[in-house]
């Protein structure tokens, strides 16, 4: 199984290094197809190897077509929506009584998961379980002196990873106004993804969505990831219709936080090497940074 698991890992590297030489072959074959189509001289810089274009551009289908416009973000998560997301839930070691309660609040968030106590694994010996029994995703909570404080979510089997941080928790239990909260169901919800609009903003929503299943028409259960200046924030809502459509009545049901991005990985957590898509970097004198809305 290790072997197997290198196996892949290798191909997916190999993979990820051929979509410089794939795309600049996609991009010159589609300049030549554009042209043809068009009724327009071809290309200078095509003219040399117009031939050898033309009998590849013959012999492509509806998906082979596109090939080189696919990326590694298309293959880590190529089956999504084939295979529900079957995720794994943990702590830190040793966590106190709270933010216990916090993994089991969000062991309710995510329909189809599971929660795991961390005991003595470590970091690979929890990857390579988490691969060998079928999940999807791993994520993981950490605190300082008894606050939740960072998460982090996993996709498997090669990644990639995102690095959270979080503010200003609230936990179903630490609202007053229990008569307002509403059931917390373990239904799939329908999401809610505010203001994601920059290449980062899609990639951190692409890793956030696919930790949800799809969830059914009925479904009453909504959750809302809204960010604002680079902080996301999580509400868990559920609504009922008392008098029909013409009224619609919104319940809380918890838990609250705010999360930041601080870093993104092209690998699993437990690998050293792996490749640093995106880092925060707040000191850096820059005139324009990379934000997520």
């Amino acid at each position: 199984m290790i072997r197997r698991t290198a196996r892949l890992r290798r191909e997916y590297l190999y993979r990820k290094g051929l979509e410089g030489k794939e795309k600049v072959q996609y991009e010159r074959k589609r300049a030549l197809k554009k042209a043809l189509e068009e009724g327009k001289p071809i290309p200078t810089e095509l003219r040399g190897e117009a031939g050898a274009l033309k009998s590849e551009i013959a012999l492509e289908d509806e998906q082979t077509a596109e090939y080189g416009a696919r990326s590694h973000v298309d293959d880590e998560y190529a089956k999504a929506g084939e295979v529900e997301p079957k995720v794994m839930l943990t702590t830190s070691r040793d966590p106190s009584s709270r933010l216990a309660q916090f993994a089991k609040e969000l062991k309710l968030i995510f329909p189809n998961s599971q929660r795991i106590n961390r005991g003595g694994l470590v970091l690979g010996e929890m990857v390579e379980s988490a691969r060998n029994n079928g999940f999807s995703d791993i994520v993981m909570v950490h605190e300082h002196r008894g606050e939740p404080d960072g998460l982090v979510v996993c996709h498997l089997p090669f990644g990639p990873t995102a690095y959270f941080g979080i503010v200003n928790t609230v936990l179903r239990h630490d609202i007053k106004d229990s008569a307002q909260l509403g059931k917390m169901k373990e239904i799939a919800p329908h999401l809610i993804m505010e203001n994601f609009t920059t290449p980062l903003g899609e990639r951190t929503a692409n890793v956030l969505k696919h930790l949800f299943p799809t969830p059914k028409e009925e479904s009453k259960r909504i959750i809302t990831f809204a960010n604002s200046k680079d902080y996301i924030s999580f509400r868990h809502h559920v609504y009922s219709k008392p008098k029909g459509d013409s009224s619609v009545t919104l319940a809380e049901a918890g838990p609250r936080f705010e999360l930041r991005l601080y870093q993104l990985r092209l690998g699993t957590m437990d690998s050293e090497t792996a490749e640093v898509e995106w880092a925060i970097r707040p000191y850096m004198r820059s005139g324009k940074k990379q934000r997520l809305p």
